[in-house]
């Protein structure tokens, strides 16, 4: 009863967390979000400790990482290399995690996703390029990492067809989308709407990997 309690409780201080620092981004609120922003990581991990009777302590890194990737990317200027670099660790470690634990695809499979995918990233390379200036090799490095984030997940999903592998799924091309609009909002074509759906698209995108993650969890070797 008491876990059940701590669990709702830590949920719901999760979501809270989640909604106040959505709302400093739309209010353009920088008190809220050096506050709030930061809390999101750490409620969830917390969340996480509580849920999970084993804890994976790769997944609980990759969470610490993107909770130094959260504190850096309060400053979108001096202190986003580091941002991006807490993100691309926090990546290699959630495509370690899902190849761990995913059966092997078919050829088919393989080569048709590797080609969706490696296409997203070129466009989306050649789309920035023109403002990357010395951010040119950071951003591919990065992207090339999501894209295999993506394709691990998509081919983790269509050899199962669970639904907590779907949920992976989802949550791994929110993260991309997330991703792909700071990328476009920094270097391409700024937009009012992106500060917004950027954080609601990554904080879902953990949310679901959270849940696969104790969900799977017997099924997840470090």
């Amino acid at each position: 009863m008491q876990s059940n309690s701590i669990l709702k409780g830590l949920t719901a201080l999760f979501f809270v967390v989640s909604i106040i620092e959505i709302t400093g981004v739309y209010l353009d609120n920088s008190m809220l979000q050096t506050i709030f922003k930061p809390m999101i990581m750490l409620s969830l991990i917390a969340l996480y400790y509580f849920s999970a009777a084993k804890k994976n302590n790769l997944y609980m890194l990759a969470l610490a990482f993107s909770f130094l990737g959260d504190v850096f990317l309060l400053d979108k200027n001096s202190m986003f290399i580091y941002g991006i670099a807490a993100f691309l660790l926090t990546q290699i470690l959630y495509i370690y995690i899902i190849v761990k634990q995913m059966q092997k695809p078919s050829h088919f499979h393989k080569y048709l996703y590797a080609f969706l995918f490696a296409n997203y990233v070129v466009y989306l390379i050649v789309l920035l390029k023109p403002n990357l200036g010395e951010m040119l090799y950071p951003v591919i490095i990065y992207g090339v990492t999501i894209a295999i984030f993506g394709l691990v997940a998509t081919l983790n999903y269509v050899t199962k067809r669970t639904t907590i592998d779907l949920i992976l799924w989802v949550g791994a091309i929110l993260f991309i989308a997330s991703d792909s609009m700071i990328a476009l909002n920094k270097f391409h074509e700024p937009r009012a709407f992106y500060p917004v759906v950027i954080m609601s698209t990554y904080i879902l995108a953990q949310y679901l990997i959270f849940r696969f993650m104790v969900f799977k969890r017997d099924d997840i070797k470090e």
